[in-house]
């Protein structure tokens, strides 16, 4: 993979990232999941040509600018996910315990 090639993934990563993110404050979980996936694939990429070439300082400095913006973008979904994660972990932790004395107190019926 060459310097643009490589620079053309981290942008493809850096738009992504964005529209993960504003699909992660319009709480479209759908699509958040779909780019996720998206994501995940161009970050493979990169990993499967891990010898990344020798960029210029220019090129360096907007790739460096790059995945500073994936970083924020990705702590910004992580803000808005994390606190929806644990209510939905809640509210199935909760429905576990109810079915579970649901289960334990039910009478038993003699056949």
């Amino acid at each position: 993979m060459d310097s643009v090639q490589t620079l053309k993934t981290y942008d493809a990563i850096l738009a992504t990232t964005g529209k993960m993110l504003a699909a992660a404050q319009n709480s479209e979980w759908d699509q958040l999941i779909q780019l996720e996936q998206e994501c995940r694939q161009l970050t493979e990429i990169l990993i499967q040509n891990d010898q990344e070439p020798i960029l210029d300082k220019e090129l360096l400095e907007k790739k460096v600018e790059m995945i500073h913006q994936i970083l924020a973008d990705d702590a910004q979904i992580r803000a808005i996910t994390e606190p929806w994660m644990m209510k939905l972990q809640d509210i199935l932790n909760t429905n576990s315990r109810t079915r579970d004395l649901q289960f334990a107190y039910q009478p038993f019926n003699n056949l």
